[in-house]
């Protein structure tokens, strides 16, 4: 009969690192393509108020941003200090909203285009009127789904 002995101070053996930096890199090429980099800056300081009852826009692509705010330090020499509209990239007027919501309006698929949404980032300290003649030039052209951009009430 033959004699069975236990083999002791063996180990399984080591995890093989060599794949390692290949997952690694293509990884990090994953996240190059999918990510999304902001086209634009803001060129008017916009500090939202506070609310409570808030909720998450669901397709971020399907809404357009205006800003209202006073220009930032490097552009009040041009553009001054009273609160400005931005759209996309640069200052505009409220004759000029029409236009940018056509230009946003034709680059999105004709089915979802009644889901598109014009949302408000507005400094609190800026008075209704430039924000009720907003208001107006956006019913005008149609765009009836508007939303006001807030920050969470803090939890204490």
């Amino acid at each position: 009969m033959g004699k069975f002995t236990k083999k002791r101070g063996k180990s399984s053996p080591a995890i093989s690192t060599a794949s390692l930096p290949d997952i690694i890199f293509m990884l990090l090429f994953f996240f190059m393509v999918v990510t999304v980099l902001r086209t634009g800056e803001t060129k008017v300081d916009v500090i939202t108020p506070y609310a409570t009852e808030l909720t998450k826009l669901e397709e971020k692509s399907l809404v357009n941003y205006l800003y209202i705010g006073k220009p930032k330090d490097k552009f009040r020499d041009t553009y001054g200090t009273k609160p400005r509209l931005q759209l996309g990239d640069k200052f505009a007027t409220v004759s000029e909203i029409p236009l940018f919501l056509e230009q946003h309006r034709v680059k999105i698929p004709e089915a979802k285009r009644p889901k598109i949404t014009s949302s408000l980032k507005v400094d609190g300290k800026v008075t209704m009127g430039i924000i009720s003649d907003v208001k107006t030039q956006l019913r005008k052209s149609g765009q009836y789904k508007v939303n006001y951009s807030a920050k969470q009430v803090p939890r204490q």
